[in-house]
């Protein structure tokens, strides 16, 4: 027990640093440029596209804040404005999908998925649930009863103050991925050593077949459904390296949690805002069960269509 627990906390350890070394000074960055210009003037360029989605042209500061940063700081965002229920819905649904941009998206491409087709989907999982509703939904008119209010934080005082504030953040940040990476990676590793992973893949097995992954994905699948797209990533990192997990697959888990991940938390914060979080929950899933099983069945039909290729061209060369 003791060795598990040391292996896996030298693995945790390991991941920390290879994720920390994405997460601090994005962190920082994107902290610096919210005293900055650049996000007055990204939010003034997205207002006029609002109404395409259904929204005010205020609504583009929650989805910039929450895109640039996370779903707390668009949350702070709403909380500052007078938004209807089904805008306060739409702009719920769209930071589901895409929220955190710059550090969840770099870290899922430090397992090999490309950062291009982690932001394409996730953004345009965003844009067209948000054109969808609008489309579909008449209600929601009447003005969202916001349940809580942030706290108070004093802005601060010049560069020095505001550089210190978000190397406070960052550090944090690394922190708290610490805290949650390196017990996990233990709890892994003495699942693996008492061969539970082995059971826990068995029963998985019959859902990552249907999603059209193999069953050594499972643990990551959970781990993201449960605690995020940054985590989820830490333990792919070890699978990759561990359990031989194909590049199709990885992309495959990818694909699938950048649209359903953390569900229990990044629905539950959003109760406070008088919107309905189960119907919120249900498009998050099944937009990632479709998705999924979508791609991998035109991969698999691709795949096919190429070793027959493969083998049409060998048996060409055998016969010439």
């Amino acid at each position: 027990m003791l060795g598990s627990i040391r292996t896996g906390g030298l693995v945790g350890l390991k991941t920390t640093w290879s994720l920390g070394k994405v997460i601090f000074p994005i962190t920082l960055l994107v902290f610096i440029l919210q005293y900055t210009p650049v996000l007055p003037w990204v939010m003034d360029r997205i207002a006029p596209f609002m109404k395409i989605l259904g929204l005010s042209g205020d609504a583009a500061i929650p989805l910039v804040l929450g895109n640039f940063l996370n779903l707390y700081a668009g949350i702070g965002g709403i909380l500052s404005l007078d938004l209807t229920v089904k805008e306060v819905f739409i702009i719920a649904v769209m930071l589901s999908f895409s929220h955190n941009l710059f550090i969840e998206s770099t870290v899922a491409s430090k397992v090999g998925v490309k950062i291009w087709l982690i932001l394409l989907v996730r953004i345009g999982l965003a844009l067209l649930s948000a054109i969808v509703i609008n489309l579909v939904w008449d209600g929601g008119a009447e003005l969202a009863q916001y349940g809580m209010m942030p706290a108070e934080q004093a802005d601060p005082e010049g560069w020095g103050q505001i550089i210190l504030l978000g190397l406070q953040k960052a550090g944090y940040g690394v922190i708290q991925l610490a805290i949650i990476v390196i017990p996990l990676m233990m709890i892994i590793q003495i699942m693996k050593d008492l061969k539970w992973m082995d059971v826990f893949s068995r029963w998985m097995a019959p859902v990552t077949r249907a999603l059209g992954m193999n069953a050594n994905t499972s643990s990551t699948m959970v781990t993201g459904l449960v605690v995020g797209l940054a985590y989820g990533a830490g333990v792919m990192i070890q699978a990759v390296k561990e359990e031989g997990v194909s590049k199709r697959d990885v992309t495959l888990a990818f694909i699938f949690l950048v649209a359903c991940h953390a569900v229990v938390e990044d629905t539950l914060i959003f109760i406070p805002l008088g919107i309905p979080v189960w119907p919120l929950l249900a498009i998050r899933l099944t937009t990632a069960i479709l998705l999924t099983v979508t791609i991998a069945y035109f991969w698999r039909k691709t795949d096919v269509k190429k070793e027959k290729e493969r083998q049409y061209e060998e048996d060409y060369n055998h016969t010439v």
